[in-house]
């Protein structure tokens, strides 16, 4: 799987957010984007993640940025955990992959010995005119929000 570096454009797509509404990367254009892949809603590592980015939206918003964060699970479970976390930003359902294969993020992962596909934490900023200025896989949950809004500014 190719993985996508800065100066290429982002891969364009629509997904359907924790409230029902259909969002596309090329809606958001004109302004920066990050887009955050995570495993699975409501785990422990993704949690933290997304609290994260939700604690500093506003510092985002600051900087003229949309977040989106993208996983393999149904709109259901993700709507139940921006409930229950106070998330403020779409969370997108991706449960066909498609996107998550695009942009390199749907990998062989293994635990317990047994190998399944998977994604691998990984965020993107895509500048207004949608090119990725920053691609960074395996990151580590704590810590990126942080890191992504340093190269924002």
């Amino acid at each position: 799987m190719a993985r996508l570096e800065a100066g290429q454009p982002a891969p364009d797509f629509t997904l359907t957010s924790d409230s029902g509404e259909e969002i596309s990367l090329t809606s958001l254009k004109g302004a920066p984007v990050v887009i955050y892949f995570y495993p699975k809603a409501m785990t422990s590592g993704c949690t933290v993640q997304a609290c994260d980015y939700r604690d500093r939206l506003t510092d985002f918003g600051a900087q003229g940025a949309h977040v989106l964060a993208v996983s393999p699970d149904p709109v259901s479970r993700l709507a139940k955990f921006s409930d229950k976390e106070g998330l403020t930003f779409p969370l997108l359902s991706d449960e066909s992959h498609a996107v998550s294969e695009a942009y390199g993020v749907w990998v062989e992962k293994s635990m317990y010995g047994k190998t399944y596909m998977g994604v691998e934490r990984s965020t993107f900023v895509v500048d207004a005119a949608g090119t990725i200025i920053h691609a960074d896989y395996k990151v580590k949950s704590s810590g990126d929000a942080a890191r992504v809004l340093a190269l924002l500014k």
